[in-house]
């Protein structure tokens, strides 16, 4: 099985789980309601609206029947659709270093066409080399074993093969100065790092640029932030916000467009990738 495929599960978790929520809400039924149709509780209906859960035959079965779908084209489609969504995805190799939380972003990330992000702690997780990815995981994970610290780099090395796949998507990177002025690794680490950035910058589908200090206050005051955009058309973007134990999956219209104007206004406001480049040069030589 390709990534694209297993990515693509994710994405059909969510569709599908879209069009429960959406067949539910126009019969005016509670979640509490359609929980005990299926033997299940209302945050069970809640994780498989949001695509976070696989899907059973029988509870999608079950549902559609309870929403009053008796079509039987209609229903062929959508319990086609659960098959599908429940194809396991490649990252699920590293489940003992792989919160679940971070799966689901994991699976968005590989299905989608288009990821805008902006970082300020450090150089996003797609764009590290390896030695920077070590120092960075032994520094948030102080005393964990070195194997675990193996497999979790392993796992962000895999995610970065998408940006090389055949379909590969477009990446859209702002990095904040502060990124690349924290040290992660020794010297030796942060130029290979530098160097890497300059040379990945090139590719056609990547845009990285440089938020410099200089500018001052700017748009992205709120924290680091990921929008990821699809293919398919009835998915909404999903803005992505990671926290320390878990992270938000945001899709409501106005949040999504709130997030496209600061992610815009970085853009905009940041100097071009040509000259981002020359600011990593800089920053290549002074270390």
């Amino acid at each position: 099985m390709s990534a694209s495929e297993s990515s693509g599960s994710v994405v059909r978790r969510i569709l599908l789980g879209s069009q429960l929520r959406r067949l539910r809400e126009s019969r005016g039924i509670t979640r509490e309601a359609a929980g005990y149709s299926i033997r299940a509780s209302e945050s069970k209906i809640s994780r498989m609206e949001l695509g976070r859960v696989s899907f059973k035959a029988r509870d999608v079965e079950d549902l559609l029947t309870l929403y009053g779908v008796s079509d039987e084209q209609e229903r062929t489609a959508l319990l086609a659709l659960a098959r599908e969504a429940n194809v396991a995805g490649w990252w699920h190799n590293y489940g003992d270093v792989l919160p679940g939380w971070f799966q689901t972003y994991v699976g968005l990330e590989g299905a989608a066409s288009l990821i805008r992000t902006y970082e300020v702690q450090f150089v996003h997780g797609l764009l590290q080399t390896e030695g920077y990815a070590h120092a960075v995981v032994r520094r948030g994970l102080p005393g964990a074993p070195a194997a675990d610290i193996e497999r979790r780099v392993a796992l962000r090395l895999e995610r970065q093969k998408l940006l090389v796949a055949e379909r590969a998507p477009q990446l859209h990177c702002v990095l904040d100065e502060a990124a690349l002025r924290r040290p992660y690794g020794d010297r030796a680490t942060m130029r290979a790092q530098f160097q890497h950035l300059i040379d990945i910058s090139e590719r056609p589908n990547i845009r990285l640029q440089v938020m410099p200090f200089n500018f001052g206050g700017h748009a992205g005051e709120s924290g680091a932030f990921t929008m990821l955009r699809f293919p398919e058309s009835d998915l909404s973007d999903v803005v992505y916000l990671e926290q320390l134990t878990s992270a938000l999956y945001l899709d409501k219209a106005e949040e999504v467009r709130q997030y496209g104007r600061v992610m815009a206004r970085l853009q905009e406001d940041s100097p071009s990738p040509a000259a981002s480049r020359d600011l990593l040069r800089g920053l290549l030589q002074l270390t």
